[in-house]
């Protein structure tokens, strides 16, 4: 199975130090490197500055390198010579993939850039860069086919969902979009989660019951999960340590 885990990268805040938290992550990272296949790195999720994928996936390249990394890529804040530079570095670093998105607004109330994730997409493969690292965009849960043309017509290696609610959504992307790689973003259940279910309108009671069944068969249509759990990083862990067994 090619399970991946979502890592939201520190916080940057005033009374905490930067490092020890880039430390403390890390050894996270290794305890979860060992029951999944490749980790994912968030960019300032919520429009909070956190520690750069960037940074933080070069400490995690030199110290566990066979693990895959794909990134978040947030074009709102950044402009195109600053998105070139952000691909660039993760070229040379060995990163395997950016998802590409337009992110929340920035908490600093920094000015959007007016870069569009589809159209950096398509820029970034017209100057060869899709044939050095894969491209990704991200798509509802549940889109409309017809107004996601500017989507599919920058031709990624294929798409990052938003938290999948249940399997019929996973097969209505993958038959729809048969051309494209389809990564569906799973949360995992728990009490420390509520709150990030509340936020997408998740009903945990009825979505745990069967979560175990859910990840199996998700994967079996796409060969690929990615696995998120801001609150509950050891549930997780427990978890997909029975999920290899």
């Amino acid at each position: 199975m090619t399970i991946r885990y979502e890592a939201n990268p520190p916080k940057i805040l005033p009374e905490i130090n930067t490092d020890e938290s880039i430390i403390k992550f890390i050894k996270k990272i290794k305890i979860i490197s060992e029951k999944c296949d490749a980790v994912h790195l968030t960019e300032n999720v919520l429009g909070f500055q956190r520690v750069s994928p960037i940074k933080v996936g070069k400490i995690i390249r030199a110290e566990i390198p066979d693990l895959p990394i794909t990134v978040s890529l947030r074009v709102r804040d950044k402009n195109e010579k600053e998105i070139s530079e952000f691909v660039n570095n993760c070229i040379s670093i060995g990163i395997s993939g950016i998802l590409i998105l337009m992110g929340d607004p920035s908490q600093s109330g920094k000015q959007d850039s007016g870069q569009i994730p589809s159209t950096v997409v398509k820029r970034l493969r017209e100057q060869g860069i899709g044939s050095q690292i894969d491209l990704y965009l991200s798509i509802s849960n549940k889109p409309n086919f017809a107004k996601i043309t500017k989507k599919i017509e920058a031709n990624p290696k294929g798409f990052m969902t938003q938290v999948i609610q249940n399997l019929e959504q996973v097969q209505n992307l993958a038959g729809n979009l048969k051309e494209f790689s389809i990564i569906p973003i799973i949360l995992f259940p728990s009490e420390k989660n509520e709150k990030s279910a509340k936020f997408l309108n998740l009903d945990l009671s009825e979505y745990s019951q069967k979560f175990e069944e859910l990840v199996r068969k998700t994967h079996e249509i796409t060969g690929d999960v990615l696995i998120t759990s801001p609150s509950d990083f050891n549930g997780l862990s427990e978890f997909l340590e029975k999920l290899d067994n």
